[in-house]
């Protein structure tokens, strides 16, 4: 290929990507003005707003562009076109006061019709709690034995994504929601869309991604609004030769109930099986510091485990553990 090939191909590569980013900036700004004040407190199914994956939260979950195994039902479905074939994953989180969330996906490419079909279900629980009674009070009844209750939710998605080019993909998820609380429950809808743009050159991506749109949920008589949340983000491969990968990735978000929040975040592979990650979040709640690490195993000839662990800080709740595993066969 000669200097002047060279020089057209870069130009394009450089047209692709300032017409991403200009996209990018478009959305961001309307979504801005779509949503111009915090209105904290206002969202209900607070849980959809969890991360579930390890290796997404080692990065601060910078994660809507580099997406690319089956934590993509959730942080970015398009991000399953990425993906390197069917892949089970499986994450325990250990949230503070006993909380329990449980998060399981499985990709499989349609090689008949094209395209990633995605499953996840997503479950936080409480355990027991004692139960306080207006007359009795904590924990007993009538004839002083003790009483318990729980609470809990659980959704469940089913998700597709596809290329529309070859450097354009995109995903849509449904997912069906369930509130229980002592002996009351409700249920509802939601949907995801993503897109993910990838210009060519090392390996940099944008993506965009709009989750938990749907009708207002109604629980007993109480109806509220859905944590509606559009991301946007970038990453990019700044080393990338056969014994070390680096990417960098930075993210944006706009939540229907609270101001923009920002992550960034590195990760570091050594020879494909070895991986550390570092991240920070920018004006949330609880800021901080996050941190991972995570192994590939080959366990037969065309399988391969991989492990991930992270840290969170969690402000005045200490810290957060998540620890995932997928199977990719």
């Amino acid at each position: 290929m000669t200097n002047t090939m060279l020089k057209i191909e870069e130009r394009h590569m450089k047209r692709h990507i300032l017409t991403a980013a200009i996209c990018a900036l478009t959305v961001i700004l309307a979504s801005a003005s779509a949503f111009p004040q915090a209105k904290v407190g206002t969202t209900g199914l607070n849980f959809l707003e969890l991360g579930v994956s390890a290796r997404a939260m080692g990065m601060a979950e910078a994660f809507v562009a580099g997406v690319n195994d089956a934590s993509a039902v959730y942080y970015n479905p398009a991000g399953m076109t990425y993906a390197y074939g069917r892949e089970v994953m499986f994450t325990h989180i250990e949230m503070p006061a006993g909380i329990n969330y449980e998060f399981v996906s499985m990709i499989i490419p349609l090689e008949s019709m094209g395209g990633v079909l995605g499953l996840g279900v997503y479950s936080l629980n409480t355990g027991d709690i004692l139960l306080t009674d207006y007359y009795y009070g904590l924990g007993k009844d009538y004839y002083g034995n003790e009483q318990f209750f729980s609470a809990g939710d659980i959704a469940v998605s089913i998700s597709y994504a596809r290329f529309l080019t070859d450097k354009f993909s995109i995903g849509v998820s449904a997912k069906f929601l369930r509130e229980d609380l002592f002996t009351y429950s409700a249920s509802g809808w939601a949907a995801d869309v993503g897109t993910l743009y990838n210009s060519g050159f090392r390996n940099f991506k944008i993506g965009m991604m709009i989750s938990n749109f749907g009708p207002d949920f109604k629980f007993i008589e109480q109806e509220f609004p859905l944590p509606i949340n559009f991301k946007f983000g970038g990453s990019i491969d700044a080393i990338d030769n056969e014994d070390h990968l680096l990417t960098l990735a930075a993210e944006g978000s706009h939540p229907a109930d609270n101001l923009e929040k920002y992550n960034v975040g590195v990760e570091y592979w050594y020879q494909n099986k070895f991986a550390l990650r570092l991240g920070e979040r920018m004006n949330y709640d609880t800021d901080g510091l996050t941190a991972g690490a995570g192994m590939r195993l080959d366990i037969g000839e065309d399988m391969e485990l991989g492990v991930d662990y992270a840290y969170q800080d969690f402000g005045f709740l200490t810290q957060v553990h998540r620890f995932s595993i997928g199977l990719l066969f």
